[in-house]
């Protein structure tokens, strides 16, 4: 096709003196999305996006494809409350999940339903809590993707409103007291109280009296302390102990203190130091039995379990229960006291595929295996807050819609408790694990799922994300499946920086080891070419967020290996994305500009400063959203504007602009159009025929 000219971006000449070296910003005119040029170049972008986009085979087919297998629709694992249980499903015709209740008699109804709260689909739910005995449900909402979390309190029993909203409230836990007259919970400070450009931050933990004004709330913790902290907050089920956990920004530590509120009060907790200044993430439940169990990768980075007193919760008093395993990832686990032999349930990833062993839970000697569907992905396991022999978790595969699985411990067995309420016909697949070397020799893992029987290079997706310690493992997507079944195929790299080996694994991809993510990828890439999978003019390249910097720092390391790119809410400015969204949340995983050996790691691969002019870079899709409060959708603008400007080959940059749209849930119908848009530009530029 004949291409049309890309828009016109004028190129500044801003440079940035840092630590002594020159950093050109040629498109810093871009991060102001509320000038007037910047929406005129956006419009434009639009405009040519969706001419380009017209104008290729196959969209209508991959539209329908997605919609239809996404018509499975959901189900989530049951929260019990007493004899009462509180579940997400979303049937085949619904938006968004919808949350429901059953009560002690076993009536079914709907509790909450975000397009009954709002029709046109934009507002979510993003959080809910019910209190301990089940009467009152804490729930947080936000509209238009900004996940700007509103807190409301509502009667189960009746559906009615007892309180809210009470904004500020994004990514805040909410602990219920006994009784359900107060809870604990997290809430920014007011923007007037903080210095601009900070509203983001300075979260503070209160407790708050159901019915009464925020401004009677007592502030419990987090004052004085470092602006980007996340607190979570728990309150054993009989009320006695309080646990206050502190993490700055998404650092893979956290301190930790606990309060007998018996013994002080609820209104002001005396606070003991669990860990303080501890390399290690530890959590903590406060079992019926009056024993402390704590969950800990300290000294162990792939994860064990630990008893104590609660009294005397310091490492030197922890006894391991179940102590680290040498290639499984701890995952979780769940407590079922009500048999002969009281047991403890642990969850692990193998190699990103789940499993559930069984344990004895006085010694933890390990006496049996929980039966899985199979090699698969177990979502958290739960119990009755009260006790019982029965746990409950969700299952899920590449060609297996969620599902929610019962087991028994007094039979052993593993028998369905919900499945996804959609029928819907899956393509066959075939998933094979491979083994490859990364650059200094590393072995990683990777995912390879193809059409059964498929023979020679074909079309390919690479997809990859590399880091936060978040695993990359096997679950069921209408994306992977629309494509496998159109021919191609979807291969997913546990890259280091991810959770797949645990968290030596996450920090061997973060801070100065960033660089071996992107190794790793391009080492994917090329184990894919070399036993025949695909060939680089085959092969396209996928991901998002932490994912989309993956994308953008390959593409501009190595153009030559990737023949498509679609790269999804990016980081991609690694000098300045501290200033915007959540981004000073996250120079713990990447450096910070402000110092100079940072400054370094980032500049070395950062992939808007690698863009250079007369190369033949990859065919590029950039979809961005308007209303993303965690990456700034500039990143993408500033690349797109510079990659069409050096682009020497006759392959398309392109961006995708939507509005009314953020980082994380949307409705069914975005996610569909999206998928289709996304995958219909990779088939053209991998010549899948669709």
């Amino acid at each position: 096709m004949t291409r049309q000219p890309y828009p016109p971006a004028r190129r500044d000449d801003v440079v940035d003196d840092l630590h002594g070296v020159p950093v050109p910003d040629p498109y810093r005119w871009l991060e102001d999305p509320d000038a007037p040029e910047t929406g005129e170049w956006l419009a434009a972008q639009e405009k040519l996006f969706t001419s380009e986009l017209g104008a290729l085979p196959g969209r209508d087919r991959f539209k329908a494809r997605v919609a239809e297998l996404l018509r499975s629709g959901t189900v989530g694992a049951p929260v019990w409350r007493g004899e009462r249980s509180f579940f997400m499903r979303r049937t085949p015709d619904q938006e968004h999940a919808v949350l429901y209740t059953v009560d002690p008699a076993g009536a079914e109804r709907a509790l909450l339903d975000p397009t009954a709260l709002d029709p046109s689909g934009l507002t979510t739910l993003d959080a809910w809590q019910p209190d301990k005995e089940g009467r009152l449900l804490a729930y947080q909402i936000s509209v238009g993707g900004d996940e700007e979390s509103r807190l409301y309190v509502m009667d189960v029993a009746t559906g009615t409103p007892v309180e809210g909203p009470i904004d500020r409230c994004r990514y805040s836990p909410v602990a219920w007291l006994p009784g359900g007259e107060a809870f604990y919970y997290v809430r920014r400070l007011p923007p007037a109280e903080v210095p601009e450009g900070e509203e983001q931050y300075h979260r503070r933990v209160y407790l708050h009296r159901v019915g009464a004004p925020t401004e009677d709330d007592v502030l419990i913790f987090g004052d004085g302390m470092e602006k980007t902290n996340y607190y979570g907050v728990g309150v054993s089920r009989d009320g006695r102990w309080l646990s206050v956990s502190a993490s700055r920004g998404t650092a893979p530590r956290n301190d930790l203190w606990v309060a007998d509120i018996r013994a002080s009060s609820p209104e002001a907790p005396e606070l003991v130091v669990v860990q303080e200044g501890v390399d290690a993430q530890t959590s903590l439940h406060f079992g019926r039995d009056g024993r402390l169990y704590v969950f800990t990768d300290r000294d162990a980075p792939r994860g064990r379990i630990c008893v104590t007193d609660p009294a005397t919760p310091q490492a030197e008093h922890w006894r391991d229960l179940i102590p680290q395993d040498a290639e499984a990832v701890l995952s979780d686990f769940a407590i079922l006291d009500d048999v002969d032999r009281p047991v403890m349930l642990a969850g692990w990833t193998r190699h990103a595929i789940s499993e559930v062993s069984v344990h004895d839970l006085v010694t933890g000697e390990r006496i049996g295996e929980v039966p899985t569907p199979g090699l698969g992905t177990i979502g958290g396991i739960s119990e009755r807050p009260e006790g019982g022999h029965e746990a409950w978790f969700g299952y899920t595969d590449n060609t297996t819609p969620p599902t929610v699985q019962r087991y028994d411990a007094r039979t052993g067995e593993t028998t369905l408790w919900a499945a996804s309420p959609g029928a819907v016909e899956v393509p066959a697949v075939t998933t094979e694990q491979v083994v490859y070397r990364s650059a200094d020799g590393t072995e990683v893992h990777m995912l390879v799922i193809s059409p059964p029987g498929a023979e020679g290079p074909r079309p390919t997706i690479l997809y990859g994300y590399g880091g936060f310690g978040i695993s990359m493992t096997p679950g069921y997507s209408a994306s992977i499946l629309a494509w496998v079944e159109a021919g191609g195929t979807y291969a997913i790299a546990q890259l280091r920086g991810g959770g797949e080996q645990g968290e030596q694994w996450h920090r061997a991809g973060m801070l100065a080891n960033k660089q071996n993510v992107f190794d790793d990828l391009h080492a994917a890439a090329e184990h894919l070419i070399a036993t025949g999978v695909t060939t680089p003019d085959r092969l396209a390249i996928s991901g998002g967020s932490n994912g989309g910097l993956l994308v953008g720092a390959a593409l501009t390391q190595r153009p030559d290996l990737y023949a498509a790119v679609v790269c999804s809410a990016p980081l991609l400015d690694m000098i300045r994305y501290e200033l915007f969204g959540l981004g000073a949340t996250w120079n713990v995983e990447y450096g910070s500009a402000d110092k100079p050996d940072e400054f370094a790691w980032l500049r070395s691969y950062s992939p808007y400063h690698h863009v250079r002019e007369g190369v033949s870079y990859p065919a590029t899709l950039f979809t961005v959203f308007q209303s993303d409060t965690r990456v700034h959708p500039l990143h993408a603008w500033k690349m797109c504007a510079a990659l069409q400007h050096a682009q020497a080959a006759d392959r398309p940059i392109l961006l995708r602009n939507e509005a009314e749209t953020g980082h994380g849930a949307r409705a069914v119908s975005k996610t569909v159009d999206l998928a289709a848009d996304q995958l219909t530009f990779l088939a053209h530029h991998t010549g899948l025929a669709v």
